[in-house]
């Protein structure tokens, strides 16, 4: 199993981007008082599409080593490679406990430190963002959640959009030999 991760923000806060406008108006988009905040992390399997999101309150090497055993369960008797970029959540005790754990079924990759363009999984959290959470305020944290959820079900629903946005060229089994 081939694994690009990543977190992402889940925030109350609107995200703002350009749209239009009758000539000489402004569109006001409202925002919360306080921004509440909450993260994604998130696994997508390169050769499926299938994505693995868990939000949470915080981002922390708890939470990403709970990323990890979640993957680890979903494949019981396959090595997993995750590619991700090094973060300082990525590189604790934590971690390395469910690495070790996994007695060599799990094995990490780094990306280079600055380069979020080189992981694909990144466009899926840009289309999240589009799709969710741009110039839109939800009545409260909740309804983001649950917009969020509803985000992560149905592109899984349909992988091989999933895999067309990441550019994964394993379209077909036989196209890479992976499952």
């Amino acid at each position: 199993m081939f694994y690009y991760a990543d977190e992402f923000n889940i925030s109350w806060l609107p995200t703002l981007r350009a749209i239009w406008s009758p000539k000489g108006q402004q569109v006001m988009i409202p925002t919360p008082g306080q921004p509440k905040r909450h993260y994604g992390l998130g696994a997508v399997n390169y050769h499926t599409g299938k994505t693995v999101v868990l939000v949470r309150k915080r981002k922390r090497r708890r939470e990403v080593a709970e990323l990890l055993q979640d993957l680890v369960d979903r494949h019981p008797t396959s090595t997993i490679y995750v590619v991700w970029d090094n973060a300082v959540t990525h590189q604790d005790d934590e971690v390395e406990a469910v690495v070790r754990a996994a007695a060599g079924r799990l094995v990490l990759l780094y990306l280079p430190t600055y380069s979020p363009w080189l992981n694909p999984i990144e466009m899926l959290w840009r289309h999240f963002r589009r799709e969710v959470t741009h110039c839109e305020l939800f009545a409260s944290v909740k309804e983001l959640l649950v917009a969020a959820r509803d985000f992560v079900d149905r592109y899984n629903q349909s992988p091989e959009q999933v895999m067309s946005i990441i550019g994964s060229h394993c379209m077909a089994q036989d196209l890479c030999g992976c499952t």
